[in-house]
């Protein structure tokens, strides 16, 4: 946990009639091992105030879809619930966060809130920091090492930030305890325009693109995510080493949206998987911390993180170098979308992602690496690896997503053997995925995958 905050000086006065210390929960949605909620709660116990709970629900976020908007709306629901049985009040209004956070201004003697590394969601507090005429603090919560601690620059590589990582761990990966409010705000009438986020309705008044539809037997929210997590330790942590990166093994925690919507903690996760004796253990927590966390010091130290132009300077100059290569095949955005080439593991990736909203691992390296091959730049090829990623996937628009695309174009790796339109680039072939896994296993789960969603 770490805290920065911004102070505009109002009289004593003002901050004595205003009644609550207001936590805008934003990226932590959820009431478990939140530092930021504890720390708010201990806020307004020591200035003997309520707390009050923000969401601000933005109209159209980019790139989000009906699929991403009705999981979180689900796991706003979990949070909602699980506040009111420790007496606090939520309000969740349709707005910009920051400009929502205006309209409490009223009520407010101090704003704690949470961290978001990504350039919408670092505006969005700036903004308040600066609109703001009380205290506003901001903690970390969804990071196993503070980001600025863990590094103070962009790291190369996943070897590069481990070492820093584990000469930090011990200090950060301390269990949270849960407080309770001295003063409750469960029953308090505020005059504000909320939503009813229990309501099916409102996703319908939303500005949403309706492309990307919800995804059939996924529920969003913080007690369904521990109970995947109780899942995977008793069910797949023995064998995640081994058996991660095999397609349609299913042999993942399947936790990588709740913890891209902050509806579980790293800590909570960390601290179940650490308490094993588990084969498996060490190579989930790597990915856990080292491979998430290189992931977000890249977005957060790196302004260009969703564009081409972020990639490493040998990645640019060695596709560049390559632009001219002729290609076999090039595909449209609208056939990659709808899976329509000629190669049928690709196709069995992308029909899974759209109907799933998740794609096995291995299989997004191999996704990524096609469109790469089969688009007439580079820089194209990125454009849409992002796009299709971000739509469909339930994890997208998240940091591991930027990175794992950016991956695949040479970011967080070495120059390889030189070759046809990758240069230095590593380069994947479906001979590896025949080679290596038993691909059938995996084309049956997609078409099973298929009848599930009433397809073929």
């Amino acid at each position: 946990m770490i805290a920065r905050e911004r102070i505009k000086l109002i009289s004593e006065k003002e901050i004595q009639d205003r009644p609550y210390v207001v936590y805008w929960m934003q990226a932590s949605q959820r009431t478990y091992m939140n530092h930021a909620l504890e720390y708010a709660i201990g806020v307004a116990n020591a200035l003997d105030k309520k707390l009050l709970v923000y969401f601000g629900l933005t109209d159209g976020y980019p790139e989000a879809d009906r699929r991403h908007y009705s999981f979180m709306l689900q796991g706003l629901t979990d949070v909602k619930r699980s506040l009111a049985l420790r007496g606090i009040r939520m309000v969740v209004l349709k707005a910009s966060p920051d400009e929502g956070l205006l309209r409490l201004r009223y009520l407010t003697s101090m704003i704690v809130t949470d961290r978001g590394y990504l350039k919408l969601q670092r505006e969005w507090r700036s903004n308040a920091a600066e609109n703001a005429d009380c205290r506003m603090v901001e903690i970390e919560s969804d990071v196993m090492v503070p980001v600025e601690i863990a590094s103070d620059k962009e790291e190369f590589s996943a070897a590069t930030i481990r070492r820093k990582l584990e000469r930090q761990m011990s200090e950060y990966s301390v269990p949270l305890y849960e407080s309770e409010c001295t003063i409750r705000s469960i029953n308090d009438k505020i005059d504000l325009d909320e939503l009813d986020i229990t309501d099916k309705s409102v996703i319908d008044m939303l500005n949403l693109p309706g492309i990307a539809g919800e995804v059939k037997g996924v529920t969003g929210g913080q007690e369904r995510a521990l109970e995947l997590l109780e899942e995977f330790v008793e069910e797949k942590l023995d064998t995640y080493g081994e058996g991660r990166n095999e397609p349609g093994s299913g042999n993942t925690s399947g936790l990588s949206p709740y913890l891209h919507f902050g509806q579980i903690s790293p800590l909570q996760i960390y601290t179940r998987i650490y308490d094993t004796n588990s084969p498996g253990k060490a190579k989930f927590i790597d990915e856990l911390v080292v491979r998430r966390e290189l992931a977000i010091n890249y977005v957060y130290f790196n302004s260009e993180y969703d564009s081409f132009n972020s990639l490493p300077k040998w990645a640019r100059e060695t596709l560049d170098r390559h632009l001219q290569d002729e290609r076999e095949y090039i595909y449209e955005m609208g056939e990659l979308e709808a899976g329509l080439t000629h190669d049928i593991y690709w196709n069995a990736a992308q029909t899974e992602i759209v109907l799933t909203g998740k794609m096995d691992g291995y299989m997004r390296m191999y996704w990524g690496k096609k469109i790469l091959e089969w688009s007439r730049t580079p820089e194209e090829a990125f454009k849409i690896a992002l796009e299709l990623n971000n739509r469909y996937s339930l994890d997208g628009r998240d940091p591991s997503s930027f990175a794992g695309v950016a991956w695949c174009f040479g970011k967080h790796d070495r120059p390889w053997g030189e070759r046809s339109i990758f240069g230095n680039v590593r380069y994947m072939n479906d001979k590896g995925l025949k080679r290596k896994f038993d691909m059938e296993r995996y084309l049956e789960k997609v078409e099973k995958d298929k009848r599930v969603h009433g397809i073929g």
